[in-house]
């Protein structure tokens, strides 16, 4: 594979994981002590983004992994997928 067709495939999967990690550990207003006036109660009181980007990031990285090891031992026969996926017309 081409090194940007993995730049592309890891920053799709990153992505994704971005919005599957971001409402991990988030409380709302109104949950909590602090109620500020004149804000959604559903907003959230410390949004912490640097750690879910570094989750996000671990996360990523663990899938990407993972299909990066199936592609290269063969676990799964892609010509066959995609015959598959695409039949002949």
């Amino acid at each position: 594979m081409q090194t940007t067709t993995v730049i592309a495939i890891y920053f799709l999967i990153w992505w994704l994981s971005l919005f599957a990690v971001l409402p991990f550990g988030i409380r709302s207003q109104h949950e909590g002590e602090n109620f500020t006036e004149g804000t959604d109660p559903g907003a959230p009181i410390a949004a912490r983004i640097g750690m879910k980007l570094v989750w996000t990031t671990v996360v990523a990285s663990v899938v990407f992994g993972i299909l990066v090891a199936v592609y290269k031992t063969g676990v799964i026969d892609f010509s066959a997928f995609m015959a598959w996926l695409i039949p002949a017309r």
